[in-house]
């Protein structure tokens, strides 16, 4: 039914067209130097009206068909600049992640000026279970590379963990967010030109806070205070960066400070990682 519609337009197009023609030529005909006679002049006028009718609609699907090909021709001009601007966003977010990146491998690369009795490997994290995304990480270093249980981890921003398994060219880190810390960590907070010893015990996942617990000073704890480790112990080097003060409050009894401590990693967005190694002497 739509092409027997459509062969009827083209048919009366057609008919248009010839019938534009035929006029045309009698139009010529009779627009020569000679006098016409009224017979000729009345043909003549005629034929130029018609002409003028003929040429409305005809006129009127050119201009449309002119129309419709620049809308065509902007439309895709429009999609190429589309494409061309996705690309272009595409190139931004892999140069700016390149760039923090290279920032953190910077960052890394200056921890030995810092943590001059141990040695430092870089390692890059290759797996994250999802389900213990807080507990563990695995990467790219083992035994073969000298790592060991027990050993330290930090990123660029501080302290993160310990190592707990080793394979020849894995290692699995428990992390200071894990739900199974197996063991306290001895901290310090400094204010001023002294030092306040503490515990950290546990991590709020939702905050991303640390909580700091066993201080009996009575020293106020101005927020802001940096928070780093003490060295008590074999594993964690002291001076390694914790965190900042956020919040402080008291026990039950009021009898000790609960310290609240902003960490300084951001644990959602591990990549490159840190192992310490104390330096054979």
């Amino acid at each position: 039914m739509v092409n027997k519609k459509l062969d009827k337009k083209y048919i009366i197009l057609i008919v248009l067209l010839v019938v534009a023609i035929f006029l045309g030529l009698i139009t010529k005909i009779v627009t020569d130097d000679r006098k016409l006679n009224p017979i000729e002049k009345g043909i003549k006028d005629t034929v130029i009206s018609i002409n003028k009718v003929i040429n409305i609609p005809i006129n009127f699907i050119r201009s449309k068909a002119l129309e419709n090909r620049e809308k065509r021709d902007l439309y895709n001009k429009y999609l190429e600049l589309r494409k061309k601007v996705k690309e272009y966003d595409l190139t931004v977010a892999e140069m700016n992640e390149l760039e923090k990146e290279n920032k953190e491998l910077k960052k890394l690369l200056d921890i030995d000026t810092t943590l001059s009795e141990y040695s430092y490997l870089n390692a890059t994290v290759v797996n994250r279970n999802i389900g213990y995304w807080y507990n563990t990480i695995t990467i790219d270093k083992g035994s073969s590379s000298g790592i060991n249980k027990n050993i330290a981890v930090i990123t660029s921003d501080g302290l993160i963990g310990k190592v707990i398994k080793t394979t020849n060219f894995t290692s699995t880190i428990k992390l200071l967010t894990s739900d199974e810390i197996d063991s306290k960590i001895s901290v310090k907070i400094k204010i001023e030109d002294k030092y306040i010893y503490g515990l950290l015990t546990s991590y709020k996942k939702e905050e991303n806070l640390f909580i700091i617990e066993g201080i009996s000073d009575s020293m106020e704890i101005p927020v802001n205070s940096l928070v780093t480790t003490t060295g008590m112990g074999d594993i964690f080097p002291s001076g390694i960066l914790i965190g900042k003060v956020k919040r402080v409050a008291t026990d039950n009894f009021d009898l000790a400070k609960i310290v609240e401590v902003e960490s300084s990693v951001d644990f959602d967005d591990i990549k490159f990682v840190t192992i310490l190694k104390r330096k054979v002497k």
